[in-house]
């Protein structure tokens, strides 16, 4: 599912226009970003949670030459499903 399919769903199960929907998904969107920016978790009931975790600093090799390069420290955006997605998906 692309972004367009899916403000097309938004606007169909919400009643909105479809520019409705697409502010809607910006919106939440940037408000998820701005949390997780903010090292905040962003928990929606039934659905998941969003939340950053930490990726150490380690040691890498590059497959074409073999030279070795360090790779540095990183936070990532991380999501883990709900009991209800889990549910639905299954």
């Amino acid at each position: 599912m692309t972004k367009a399919d899916l403000v097309n769903a938004i606007a169909e199960k919400a009643g909105l226009s479809k520019a409705d929907a697409e502010k809607a998904l910006k919106a939440t969107t940037d408000a998820v970003t701005d949390a997780l920016k903010a090292d905040e978790k962003v928990s929606l009931v039934g659905f998941g949670t969003f939340s950053v975790g930490q990726r150490a600093a380690r040691q890498g090799q590059n497959p074409q030459t073999g030279a070795k390069i360090d790779i540095p420290a990183a936070k990532v955006p991380k999501f883990k499903a709900g009991k209800a997605l889990k549910d639905a998906v299954n």
